[in-house]
């Protein structure tokens, strides 16, 4: 690449290609985002500790120890946090994510229904007495395996990659057909025409080349930069200051 090859792309580099934005969203108040970021661990650590008397006194009653009992409301934490996650991260269509979404809905369903049994055996509404209903034995018992098994299926599920969205082609607009009585007559074409229908890039002076044309050293030239006498049109990384030989005084003036 010569080196006005290279100057034309650093011209064409420094034009602007897309608008910026107009104006940026607004940011909510402080408090408020300070509310938000520390409102929700907040209600999460109360709304599990309020939870887990009744899945504890559900898993007493289904025929588990005082100390062991309080597994199921691990279990049941873990579970909602692991489903919910799982479900939001997944893309959309990729496998196991309906499974996700329905492992939430399912242990906070599971969550809801124990505090309302466990209240009712309290205030009287259920007895236990003689014994623990059957049905209720069953499915107490049953929720620790089913939710194990599900989260094994969920991390034996692979992720599918997202695919990437299709490029969209610009619309090719119609060449018109033109009538043979209409076409202009051919003219020999030669070697320079190609050429001359490009548009020649600006052709820019080093610093050597502007010392060269005044007839002076190098120095001079930077002295006359500095002074503001000239001003170079770009600056180029690896060849420096390069001048617009139109903007440049003539060579009358110079010196």
């Amino acid at each position: 690449m010569d080196a006005r090859d290279r100057i034309s792309r650093i011209v064409r580099s420094v034009t602007p290609t897309s608008p910026r934005p107009a104006h940026p969203s607004p940011r909510p108040p402080w408090w408020i985002r300070a509310f938000t970021t520390a409102g929700r661990p907040v209600i999460a650590v109360v709304v599990l500790g309020m939870c887990a008397p009744g899945e504890h006194h559900l898993a007493v009653l289904a025929g588990w120890d005082d100390t062991l009992a309080w597994g199921m409301a691990g279990v049941l934490a873990a579970y909602a946090g692991i489903a919910a996650a799982v479900a939001s991260s997944r893309p959309a269509g990729a496998p196991g994510k309906r499974s996700a979404v329905a492992g939430a809905f399912l242990s906070l369903g599971a969550a809801m229904a124990a505090q309302p049994v466990s209240h009712m055996f309290v205030t009287g509404h259920l007895s236990s007495e003689p014994r623990t209903p059957l049905a209720l034995v069953i499915a107490v018992s049953c929720v620790p395996p089913l939710v194990l098994g599900h989260l094994l299926h969920l991390a034996a599920t692979p992720v599918r990659a997202a695919e990437p969205a299709p490029v969209e082609q610009a619309e090719q607009t119609p060449v018109p057909e033109i009538e043979p009585s209409e076409q202009a007559p051919e003219q020999p074409q030669t070697e320079t025409e190609p050429r001359e229908l490009l548009a020649e890039p600006p052709r820019f002076l080093t610093t050597r080349e502007v010392a060269q044309r005044y007839g002076v050293e190098m120095s001079t030239v930077a002295t006359w930069k500095s002074r503001g006498k000239i001003a170079p049109a770009l600056v180029d990384p690896s060849m420096g200051n390069l001048y617009d030989p139109e903007t440049l005084p003539p060579l009358a003036s110079a010196g």
